[in-house]
């Protein structure tokens, strides 16, 4: 049966993947914490976006950073255009579930966005997150600067410098640069869990301190 097993664990191929839409996601363009807008251009802030398993609680790590104007989940790097969360879900469209995160670069660093990045899953786990087990879940960053891109590729090798000595394996993380569009996911999984303050996600880290890396030194 589709959508099951080791189905999910393997990327579709183009000619695999779901049509999906032309049209956008509706949504309230409100963020449900900040109250800063969703969708912008959000002229003078950076962005970045963040797969780290499930959704709901990749941006609740991100929201609270002093810095952060904005975050918004979606969908991203796969092939279907304006695909619906059980579209996702399926298989069948390439997507990971992805955090954007738009923030001011004069007062929040990339280092330390990366930081919160991988102390907050487990970037070992290839595609799956603990009881999360697919494609979607896979563990991803997608850069809109060269700059990211370098600073993402150096806090990984330091990264996993510590995760192997604390015994996990190779980190199996995607580092993109561009970044691949970025979908918004449907009304009701936008700030999820300040919405929902008993909902569940099962995002679990492997228990082991990132170094900060900064332009060329650790912290």
């Amino acid at each position: 049966m589709l959508g099951i097993g080791a189905f999910k664990q393997r990327m579709p191929r183009p000619d695999e993947a779901l049509v999906g839409r032309d049209e956008p996601m509706s949504l309230r363009n409100v963020h449900h914490v900040l109250r800063s807008p969703l969708r912008d251009a959000f002229v003078g802030f950076a962005s970045v976006q963040f797969g780290m398993g499930c959704f709901w609680g990749a941006e609740r790590r991100f929201w609270g950073l002093r810095g952060v104007e904005s975050t918004a989940v979606g969908f991203a790097g796969g092939f279907t255009p304006n695909a619906t969360y059980q579209e996702v879900c399926s298989g069948l469209t390439g997507h990971a579930e992805v955090v954007q995160v738009v923030y001011d670069e004069n007062v929040l660093e990339i280092a330390e966005l990366l930081r919160v990045f991988w102390e907050g899953h487990d970037p070992t786990q290839g595609m799956r997150q603990g009881d999360d087990v697919g494609t979607p879940y896979r563990s991803v960053i997608h850069c809109d600067t060269g700059a990211q891109y370098d600073a993402a590729v150096a806090s990984r090798d330091a990264f996993q410098q510590r995760l192997t000595a604390a015994g996990f394996g190779p980190i199996t993380t995607r580092i993109e640069f561009p970044a691949p569009h970025f979908y918004f996911a449907e009304e009701y999984h936008q700030q999820y869990l300040a919405k929902n303050p008993t909902g569940h996600c099962g995002q679990v880290g492997t228990g082991v301190d990132c170094p900060v890396v900064t332009a060329g030194r650790r912290l």
